[in-house]
């Protein structure tokens, strides 16, 4: 059965972009969407996180859960999807510059 998916790529390869564009619409520039099987899925994901490099990539993808979808990342990231009893929380890391207390 087929699903919508969501791939935001940003900082990979051209030649992964063209890759990405042969299965999906892309949108606005970094931004995938498009309706594929799982194994189309997750054969898209492993070309993703074998070509990313020093970008970064997250999958959105239907799931049978409470929250009704799942993700994947791959890449530095600041954002880090962490479990929470179930839900798909995103945690925020801070730069030590973030951190300091202003004057």
């Amino acid at each position: 059965m087929s699903s919508m998916i969501v791939i935001s790529a940003t900082a990979v390869p051209d030649h992964l972009r063209g890759a990405l564009t042969r299965w999906l619409l892309e949108v606005t520039p970094e931004l995938y969407i498009g309706t594929v099987s799982a194994r189309v899925r997750d054969e898209l994901w492993s070309s993703v996180t074998a070509c990313t490099a020093d970008g970064m990539a997250v999958l959105a993808y239907p799931s049978n859960n409470e929250q009704g979808f799942d993700i994947r990342t791959v890449g530095k990231r600041r954002r880090k999807p962490t479990d929470f009893d179930g839900l798909t929380l995103i945690a925020f890391q801070r730069h030590s510059q973030e951190n300091a207390k202003p004057l």
